[in-house]
């Protein structure tokens, strides 16, 4: 699919990029990945990962620049938009930041990748932006519904838009892994609520869930990850199994459950084995047969939440895979 052909990442040098970018040079062969990106120091460390590599190129740029995306977007031909405001209290504290990078940055986005030409472009959504209760979530809605009706807006043009949702990427910068490592040590673990749950999903799962996105779209597509949960308890426990854990209170905006399909969705979405696939409600695409595929629908009413998830991970699936990424967590 993308042998031979050039990928823009939006935000590359983030966590996502970070994985993205080694793991679709290894299997895709693509001609070049262009990491677009407002932080020359962050592109500056990545760039020394990569060494001599001449599929790589650096493009210093903000998606709030439309012109600079458009200089950016030259030559072209799929586009992983991963830039975002997207640290909860932090959108909280400083909305019409958050608004102007999530909200107006994806309209840049969009604008610049019809006018371009791109063939295909995949937006990072969040479970937050599944019934909003913080900024945040509330502009990655507004995103992901810009995206989905990209597709119509386009008019004559072929670019196609869909968008990915998942939710607590494990040991990522700033997520609940690392935070707890980094002060497991003191001996105490603050826990905001012991009924608290997340979703819980690899980097790599993240990428292929993009991939997969790629594959199948028609345009208009909202791809969900079928994942495991786990109670952060339980992840302070393995964690840090001797220390102590003392309830906090939920931070401003913040969710007790993570939440990806809500049930004003059920109705348009489709199941598969690996994934739930949340269909437009416009021009009657969630009947669309191309887009359904072999997909079947979800119950009226159903909802997809890491507290009424099938699926749990155990605290051995969890030591495997701290053991096995323990040099990187914390570090992308």
């Amino acid at each position: 699919m993308f042998e031979n052909k050039t990928i823009l990442v939006t935000g590359g040098t983030g966590s996502f990029g970070h994985k993205f970018i080694p793991m679709t040079l290894e299997k895709y062969k693509p001609k070049k990945i262009i990491v677009f990106s407002r932080d020359e120091m962050k592109q500056w460390e990545m760039a020394k990962l990569f060494p001599n590599d001449e599929r790589l190129r650096f493009f210093i740029g903000d998606v709030r620049d439309k012109e600079r995306l458009y200089r950016a977007l030259d030559g072209v031909d799929y586009v992983v938009h991963a830039a975002a405001t997207k640290i909860v209290p932090t959108a909280e504290y400083n909305p019409f930041e958050c608004v102007k990078t999530n909200i107006n940055g994806a309209m840049n986005v969009i604008d610049a990748c019809i006018d371009k030409g791109i063939k295909g472009v995949v937006a990072l959504s969040t479970d937050k932006a599944s019934s909003p209760v913080n900024l945040y979530g509330a502009t990655k809605l507004a995103s992901d519904k810009l995206f989905v009706a990209g597709n119509s807006y386009a008019g004559s043009h072929d670019t196609k838009f869909s968008v990915v949702r998942y939710g607590n990427v494990m040991g990522s910068r700033g997520s609940v892994i690392p935070f707890f490592m980094s002060i497991r040590d003191q001996g105490v673990l603050p826990i905001t609520d012991d009924r608290m749950t997340r979703f819980m999903i690899s980097l790599e799962e993240g990428v292929e869930l993009v991939w997969h996105a790629f594959e199948d779209m028609v345009g208009g597509e909202i791809y969900v990850k079928k994942i495991p949960s786990m109670k952060v308890t339980d992840v302070a426990r393995v964690v840090a199994p001797e220390a102590k854990q003392e309830v906090v209170g939920i931070r401003p905006g913040e969710k007790l459950h993570e939440q990806m399909i809500g049930f004003e969705d059920a109705p348009y979405t489709y199941e598969y084995a690996e994934h739930y696939k949340i269909l437009p409600a416009i021009h009657d695409w969630d009947k669309d047969a191309n887009r359904i595929k072999d997909g079947e629908r979800v119950p009226d009413g159903f909802i997809y939440s890491s507290d009424n998830n099938t699926e749990w991970m155990s605290d051995e699936e969890l030591k495997g895979w701290l053991s096995r990424n323990f040099e990187q967590i914390g570090k992308i």
